[in-house]
């Protein structure tokens, strides 16, 4: 337990000198806030709405900082040391390849959950804005969010042959869903054909449950979100875990 507390510090402080993953998950979301909160500031968004422009950014800001520990910073991590053999060396000792893996994944969980608490904390400093869903909704949203782009990422690291098909992959898919799944805008200025395209996005579903149960929505009423986030974990984790039996990486 000691050994896997001290893997866990030194990938930490590896995530923290990492500047793309720090800058990203932890300053550029709250970058976007004061952005467009300067800009519409927490206005209803439409008339007599009782909900306003900064209620709904802010918890698709969140799925940007899960999109980016998810599908950035965890896989090209394990790409690397897979690049390295780092898992081989690790294999080679009482520790163990799992030990290093499953302490990306509670490092980058950990950047994740601080990356959205940052967030929140900004967002009601400065544009008061609203949490009015439960507790166990939106850790439950959280949950299935960071599930399945955690999944996605762990897929592509399968996939890709070498660190540098496995980033293009990453970037690839993390910048299209970035920008047309309403996670750094509201879909609602979309038009009706990028409408179209984003219904085929993971992180779209993300932004949708995150939305609505910060709202103040009953999981009841997104199903489909749940749904669909759920299958892609399913798919993900078993297709990634087959392709790691099947080539010999480590």
């Amino acid at each position: 337990m000691r050994g896997f507390a001290v893997i866990c510090k030194m990938e930490l402080r590896l995530f923290l000198r990492d500047f793309f993953s720090f800058f990203f998950a932890l300053v550029f979301p709250v970058l976007m806030l004061l952005l467009f909160g300067g800009i519409y500031g927490n206005e209803p968004v439409y008339e007599g709405a009782d909900i306003g422009m900064m209620d709904i950014s802010v918890p698709a800001y969140s799925v940007m900082v899960i999109g980016v520990t998810g599908l950035m910073s965890l896989p090209l991590t394990l790409a690397g040391y897979k690049e390295k053999k780092i898992y081989k060396r690790f294999d080679a000792t009482p520790v163990g390849k799992k030990s290093i893996m499953l302490a990306q994944v509670l490092v980058n969980l950990a950047m994740t959950l601080m990356g959205i608490g940052i967030l929140l904390l900004a967002g009601r400093l400065l544009y008061q804005v609203q949490l009015k869903g439960d507790f166990a909704s939106v850790c439950v949203s959280l949950l299935f969010s960071i599930t399945a782009l955690f999944s996605m990422g762990f897929f592509f690291t399968a996939v890709g042959r070498d660190m540098k098909s496995t980033t293009l992959l990453c970037y690839l898919f993390y910048f299209i869903m970035l920008f047309l799944s309403g996670a750094t805008m509201p879909d609602m200025l979309f038009p009706d054909t990028i409408k179209r395209i984003s219904a085929l996005l993971p992180m779209t579903y993300a932004v949708d449950l995150m939305q609505g149960t910060f709202a103040g929505d009953g999981l009841g009423l997104h199903g489909r979100e749940l749904l669909i986030l759920g299958a892609v974990t399913a798919v993900c984790t078993a297709a990634g875990a087959v392709l790691y039996r099947k080539k010999d990486w480590t």
